[in-house]
């Protein structure tokens, strides 16, 4: 049948990964580096992708194409509609998972990820401050303030070798997980965060699978909100632990 689908221009494709999360039906995957749409079936051609991608890439073409077909959309590609409110701001009290401490004072400088040190290797941790899970943390909590902030997937200090030293070190942290959490005011507690604190850079630490992408889209669309320029950099950690890329990611206002 003729109907509205996605089209994706390959050349101008840098293979980013923010239209992946951007796709409710999971039509969109990254393969060779590229997205590609890997099932007419599952596009419903209404184009909620378009937005997400920096290289205006994707557009919405009339073709001859198979019926959107719902059903065979995967389950799990849908993240679950949490009808209840956000998860409130922590107090001082209460559970020590969420109870503020500082663990650094002060803390290191921040290393480049590339940085050759001449530090033997360590295990003494470089974490200054607790908690660290994003769900737990509040927007005014002390180590944020002039910090620089690493917002990682919950997988990336599993699988890079090197995290303290390499990445955590002299930084202020948040852990999530884009697939598996209930997401629901993470973009609100992240603008706040950007918004209410000096920040001096926020790196942004995630797997190369296509789910894990959703932390970048969400700290892309906090900075924006917050309508703060603050530097971002995306480092993509490959599944054997290695470093697959790192860049900074432009504003909107950059163009």
């Amino acid at each position: 049948m003729l109907r509205e689908i996605v089209l994706i221009d390959e050349e101008k494709c840098d293979g980013c990964g923010l239209c992946v999360p951007a796709c409710a039906e999971g039509a969109i995957q990254i393969i060779d580096g590229k997205a590609r749409l890997v099932s007419d079936t599952l596009c419903d051609g209404l184009g909620e992708c378009l937005g997400h991608c920096p290289k205006d890439a994707i557009r919405i073409i009339k073709r001859d194409a198979s019926p959107f077909d719902e059903s065979a959309v995967p389950a799990h590609s849908k993240p679950p509609v949490s009808k209840s409110p956000a998860t409130p701001c922590p107090s001082a009290g209460g559970c020590p998972s969420a109870r503020f401490a500082k663990l650094l004072d002060p803390p290191d400088a921040p290393r480049s990820t590339d940085e050759q040190t001449l530090d033997p290797p360590s295990a003494a941790s470089k974490l200054a401050h607790w908690p660290v899970q994003l769900h737990l943390l509040s927007p005014q909590m002390p180590a944020f303030q002039n910090a620089h902030l690493l917002i990682a997937a919950d997988c990336v200090p599993v699988a890079f070798p090197d995290f303290h030293r390499k990445m955590l070190r002299g930084r202020a942290v948040a852990i999530a997980c884009p697939k598996l959490d209930d997401t629901t005011g993470y973009v609100e507690k992240l603008t706040a965060i950007i918004r209410d604190n000096d920040l001096q850079s926020v790196t942004i630490a995630h797997m190369e699978v296509p789910c894990c992408t959703g932390i970048l889209a969400m700290v892309v669309e906090a900075r924006q909100k917050s309508g703060k320029n603050v530097t971002l950099k995306d480092i993509v950690i490959g599944l054997r632990g290695e470093i697959l890329s790192e860049r900074e990611v432009p504003s909107a206002a950059a163009g």
